[in-house]
């Protein structure tokens, strides 16, 4: 399981510490707004294309393989703009990564699926998440850094040389997985099982999740500054909410495993924080903005490893790669979904109307599920 904790480990540290440092105050950094967007909207644009086909094809071929392959072409990838060194290379390198990035991520979430049995999958994806958690949080201060001291080009050298490692262990310790036999899916098959609850419903969870994580990392610095704190105080706030995930991930877990915590009512009670942290958002000043990053992170974190392990539950077992695959589509569209609505809400009337938004739309599906209920 370790190589694949490096793996979640590498695209969320790529994915944070580039995206936070390609702005930075290098001689070869971004300087002009829309090239910025078009970098970071390159990346995340590969992966909402590419997981559900990477993660089809680690059902057919084996999730070992796509793993493999995608660690290595992400070290590729990397390495091309730390040798060439030129705008044009830069976005294809991005582009690399995130195609790359999408074939190693749902890979990586089938193994953790298929490696482990059903009673220990709260476990697993609370570890997986967990690091991958701490991946977003020292992404962008280790990027940072490395930004400081060398240019963009350290940084991308760094991250050829970590995914490469990764690949190295993961192809040394992870077992081999063959793929299963599975029967003819039809075209339809595909769209009921994709449109059926048991996938709809955690992968609603998973993106409403990372919605709130995403408004959270880019709005509460923005709400901070407006009440007048300082960037390490704002800093500080994002880093809070990370960390706060990073450490109930496990947690809920475990109490998933050992029958203390039920799958829906665990959706439901982290939708429902997420919602409260994005209402104590509103409030201005300090207390708002570290009530709300605790809240968001632990809701959030809540959410992931019950999402994932639901979806590995309702999954035939050959299926598990498309299956990943197709949520992860879900978790990028609510990564861009998220701070859209704010912003819009934002910009029409102010950024508490933003945040009061989503969370009423994140807290409206478990309050119908509690008002359904029999008493």
């Amino acid at each position: 399981m370790w190589p694949l904790y490096a793996a979640g480990f590498t695209t969320a540290f790529g994915a944070h510490g580039i995206a936070a440092s390609l702005g930075g105050f290098s001689e070869d950094a971004v300087t002009s707004l829309l090239i910025l967007g078009g970098l970071l909207a390159l990346y995340d644009g590969a992966e909402v294309l590419l997981k559900p086909v990477f993660g089809t094809l680690a059902d057919r071929i084996g999730a070992r393989p796509v793993l493999l392959g995608g660690l290595v072409a992400f070290a590729a990838a990397s390495a091309v703009y730390a040798i060439a060194d030129s705008p044009g290379w830069l976005w294809a390198a991005r582009l690399g990564q995130g195609a790359a990035a999408s074939a190693f991520s749902p890979s990586a979430s089938a193994l953790v699926a298929r490696l482990n049995p059903a009673a220990k999958h709260g476990r697993a994806f609370g570890g997986y998440g967990f690091y991958k958690s701490i991946g977003y949080t020292l992404g962008p201060l280790l990027g940072g850094v490395l930004v400081w001291a060398g240019g963009l080009r350290l940084l991308f050298t760094v991250m050829a040389v970590l995914a490469a490692a990764v690949a190295l262990w993961a192809a040394l310790a992870v077992s081999v997985v063959p793929p299963l036999p599975k029967a003819r899916q039809t075209v339809l098959d595909l769209a009921r099982r994709l449109t059926s609850r048991t996938f709809l419903a955690p992968t609603a969870a998973l993106a409403g999740a990372t919605a709130a994580l995403s408004v959270g990392v880019g709005f509460l610095p923005v709400s901070g500054r407006a009440a007048g704190l300082g960037t390490v105080a704002t800093g500080a706030a994002v880093s809070l909410l990370a960390l706060t995930a990073a450490v109930v991930q496990p947690k809920a877990g475990r109490a998933l495993d050992e029958g203390r915590l039920t799958t829906r009512e665990g959706l439901s009670a982290g939708l429902l924080i997420t919602a409260a942290g994005l209402g104590c958002a509103m409030l201005p000043g300090l207390l708002g903005v570290l009530t709300g990053a605790t809240l968001i992170g632990a809701g959030t974190g809540l959410i992931t490893p019950l999402g994932f392990a639901a979806l590995a539950a309702s999954t035939p077992r050959e299926r598990l790669g498309q299956t990943m695959g197709s949520a992860e589509l879900g978790r990028e569209l609510g990564d861009a979904g998220g701070p859209l609505l704010v912003a819009a809400v934002a910009t029409a009337t102010t950024l508490t109307y933003g945040f009061a938004a989503l969370a009423v739309l994140l807290a409206i599906g478990p309050l119908l599920a509690l008002r359904r209920r029999p008493a």
